[in-house]
């Protein structure tokens, strides 16, 4: 029989009690479907009232969502279009009203096209913290409830959206399939975690308020060098519209058949990862378990050999997967 070493997400472990057992890759195979059989239909009663009710609850917050279904259902499934409204720190009133515009603000060709309600009136409305936990949530409940292809999961956002989507896009770039940001702010996000991410940024010229316009040019030409370093990632599209205020009279519509074009690349070969304030144990198939913010890891895999170019987390768990490595054979650590 091949050996190999299981090293299974938590999940797995928990559930088959497979802790340093020794596979085959067949049985390798059986156990991790089995066990996102058995998680699947433990989840499927919440997540199907999820969709039934159009709405995600966490403790005391409700993030309520409208969707529209888009043409034709592909063999490979739907894609999902995650869409923030605008608005932020406003009366609950005007967030509506900001929501009720996004429900119709795109329109894709295919896909179930999602626009959410932010569950606060805050200036931060879409990157506090419980908004990863339920945007995940929301991202099963349509895989599960309309057939959604989990590698075709975009996210876009429009002023306040833009803001959360300079936010999300890296710190969940795991996720997502590709990203597009409109009339936002990027804050103290990292274009790091972009990598493996295509992400596109639309701005109007004469946008002043905040520096938005400047901003955007700086996201830019960061993009820019970044490609520049490392050929093939931090693939990016971006948009000034010359003269154009705040409102970019829908030129920004071309963000959609951009973000179609794209899949979500699960396992890329390198991985680089910014640690954000909001934490997340896991990016890709990198790990740890401490909440340090700033921290930084780049690791690369090159046939059975994984460089950690770059680790400052105090510990960093690197999750093993056949798709990646060869793993009837030695695996060398650099």
């Amino acid at each position: 029989m091949l050996k190999r070493l299981l090293l299974l997400t938590v999940l797995v472990i928990s559930q088959f009690n497979l802790y340093a057992q020794v596979l085959s890759k067949a049985e390798d195979r059986q156990v991790t479907v089995a066990a996102l059989a058995l998680e699947n239909q433990k989840q499927m009663a919440e997540l199907q009232k999820i969709w039934m009710e159009k709405s995600i609850k966490q403790d005391t917050l409700e993030m309520k969502f409208s969707y529209r279904i888009l043409g034709e259902k592909p063999a490979d499934g739907r894609s999902l279009y995650i869409s923030l409204h605008g608005g932020g720190n406003t009366s609950p009133a005007t967030n509506d009203q900001q929501w009720k515009n996004q429900i119709n603000l795109y329109t894709p060709k295919e896909g179930v096209y999602v626009a959410p309600r932010a569950p606060t009136n805050t200036w931060n409305l879409w990157h506090e913290d419980h908004i990863d936990d339920m945007f995940s949530k929301l991202i099963k409940a349509a895989v599960m409830n309309e057939g959604v292809n989990p590698n075709k999961v975009y996210l876009l956002g429009y002023s306040a959206g833009g803001d959360g989507t300079f936010q999300l896009a890296p710190r969940m770039a795991d996720y997502w399939a590709a990203a597009a940001m409109m009339a936002g702010h990027p804050g103290d996000a990292s274009a790091l975690n972009l990598r493996n991410l295509p992400f596109a940024i639309y701005m109007g010229g004469a946008d002043v308020a905040y520096k938005r316009n400047e901003l955007a040019k700086t996201w830019g030409d960061k993009l820019d060098s970044l490609q520049t370093k490392n050929p093939g990632s931090y693939i990016h599209d971006v948009h000034i519209f010359d003269g154009l205020p705040h409102w970019m009279n829908r030129k920004d519509t071309i963000a959609i058949p951009w973000l179609a074009s794209f899949n979500r690349i699960a396992l890329p070969s390198k991985v680089a990862w910014h640690r954000d304030d909001r934490h997340h144990n896991q990016f890709y198939w990198l790990g740890t378990p401490q909440a340090e913010t700033g921290k930084e890891a780049v690791v690369a895999i090159t046939k059975n050999t994984i460089t950690v170019e770059k680790n400052d987390n105090s510990s960093l768990y690197i999750y093993l997967n056949d798709k990646l490595l060869n793993l009837d054979k030695k695996i060398k650590v650099i």
